[in-house]
Parts: structure tokens; sequence; C-alpha cells
């Protein structure tokens, strides 16, 4: 079993006797199908320990990619310890406190974290892969339109029940896919939202990067801009911007940062159906129609209001 797997990696990591205390946590984060636990051995810190299988082919990447990011001075949890036979790892322990956790404290105790993590995804554009790290498929017009087809399958079919081939058919949808697919590539988080920025030692660190990828740096912000989770104001839509424009010298075209967050919007809302409904996790489901808004406020006067807007406001009243 994975929790006796790890109680031995972390009693061959200290070299600890078999009658030493150590108290397994389980962590329950996210949907990714890994055992995440904390391990607490007495008289030593606590660690993070992470069982996965190859049943998610970016479950592999962890380690590498850590170690990657950490070399690159991105801030990522160490890896301490792994075992890939077992599938098995132990890493740096940051906490429990993320972006999300503080969602309700004053823009001025918010403030400094944001900058932080802001700056690790700046620092991310200017770092380059060497040609041996094995990461998941680049973001091109089929990564998107895949995108495209989880939301219609999960959140326009499954959960909604309507019928979804005049949307799998709306040339706006296809051109949307093309346009950001041809676009410029640097690596992106890809699941760059708040409870996967943990706070530690004032400053944001990234977890769950498994994911990472070339694709437009636009994705990971409107990830963090446009979080259903945070779901925040306008007033503080705005000050991300320029706390974003004071960092890295430039605003997004406010076009572009539109369709990633549209993009990215329709994949957050296909996953929450999926894991719903899939998976059975129900805290997923008071977060669909904060997106389902977020993601008409997107399209509102754009060719895709039209075939979007019913099925978003059947999503925010159900």
């Amino acid at each position: 079993m994975a929790a006796d797997t790890l109680l031995t990696a972390v009693r061959a990591h200290l070299k600890l006797d078999p009658d030493h205390t150590v108290i397994l946590e389980p962590i329950k984060r996210g949907a990714s199908g890994r055992t995440i636990v904390r391990l607490r051995a007495e008289g030593h810190p606590p660690f993070i320990g992470i069982h996965y299988t190859l049943e998610r082919k970016d479950n592999r990447y962890f380690l590498p990619v850590a170690r990657f990011l950490k070399k690159n001075r991105i801030n990522v949890p160490e890896v301490l310890y792994d075992n890939p036979g077992r599938h098995i790892a132990l890493v740096e322990d940051l906490g429990e406190e993320d972006l999300l956790s503080i969602a309700k404290q004053p823009w001025e105790h918010r403030e400094p974290y944001y900058r932080s993590a802001l700056e690790q995804l700046d620092r991310l554009f200017y770092t380059r892969p060497p040609r041996d790290l094995e990461l998941s498929p680049a973001f091109g017009p089929e990564t998107y339109a895949w995108e495209q087809d989880y939301f219609i399958d999960n959140l326009v079919e499954k959960h909604l029940g309507l019928d979804g081939t005049d949307l799998r058919n709306d040339g706006n949808l296809s051109r949307l896919s093309s346009n950001l697919g041809s676009s410029h590539r640097n690596l992106i988080h890809r699941d760059f939202q708040s409870q996967n920025i943990i706070l530690h030692d004032d400053k944001s660190w990234l977890i769950d990067f498994q994911g990472l990828r070339l694709g437009r740096q636009e994705y990971d912000l409107a990830s963090l801009l446009y979080d259903p989770y945070l779901d925040h104001s306008e007033e503080d839509q705005a000050k991300l911007l320029d706390l974003w424009e004071d960092i890295s010298e430039e605003r997004p075209v406010p076009e572009l940062l539109r369709d990633c967050a549209t993009q990215r919007l329709m994949q957050a809302l296909g996953a929450y159906a999926h894991i719903l409904h899939e998976q059975h996790l129900d805290w997923y489901a008071q977060h669909i129609p904060a997106a389902a808004k977020l993601l008409l406020s997107q399209v509102q006067n754009t060719p895709l209001e039209g075939a979007l807007r019913p099925i978003l406001e059947s999503a925010i009243e159900k």
C-alpha cells in the first residue's frame, strides 16, 4: 500500500529504527490521482510524501521538473529522497498556507505574496529547458481543441445535460484554438492557481508543476487573475495587472489575455465537472457558478457570446 511504502521510505531516508514513531497525515489537495501525505518522524522536521502511479503520464515528470526548476532558482520544494522504482518521493514541507487561505485578508497583506508569485512566473518566462528534459506536450491547436472538448464533454453534456453538437462545430472555438496555438511559446506552469501557490518564509512557492510545458505566458497569468477559487473583484484584477506590469515591465495585450482566460476557464469548468461526477468530490461543485460567471464576462461582446451565454447561464443557475 502507498502509506506503508511511504513510511518505509522516510525510515530509510532518516535511518530510523523500525520502532521509531512516524505519524502519517493525509493531505487532501487536488485531484491528480496521487497519494500525498505529511510524514512526521519524532525528533525530525516533517516531510511531504508522494506516491504516484503512471496512469497519468505527467506524474512521472514531477521529480525531474522539480530539480530543473530548483536549479533555475524558481521557488519550488526541494526533492529530498526518491525511489522511481516504487514511484515514491519525499519533498520539503512548505506548510499548508496557500493563496486561497488568505483570500479574505486585506490587499496589503496579500500583495507581497502575489508579487512573489508573479515574479516566479516572470522568471519562468526566461528559463530554457534542456533538450533531454521530458515535458508534457507543448500547447498547440490540438491541445486547446482537446481542452474545449473536455469542457463540452463534462460541463455541457455530463453536468448540464445539454447537447454539445453545435458547440463542437462552432468555427469560433476552432479559430480560438488555432490562434492561440500559433502563438509564441515559453515555459508555463499550466495550473497557476491559488491552491498551487504555497506561502512560506514570506514568499510564494509553486507546487503541482508536473504539467510544465511550452505555451503562452498569458495562459498562466489568466489562470491567477481569473481563478474561480478566489473569484477576484474587478478592483483586485486591476491591481494584479498593475503588479504584473511593474514586474514584467509590460502589460498583456487585452485581446490575447481575454482569449487565454476564455480557454483556461473552459478547461477549469471541464475539470470541475469531471472531478465532481467521476471522482465524486463535491467540494468542486461550489466553484462552477463562479467559473461560469468569469467565463461569461470574458466572452461578452465577442463572437463566442451567442453560443456560450445560454450554457453559462444554466451553469450559474444549477
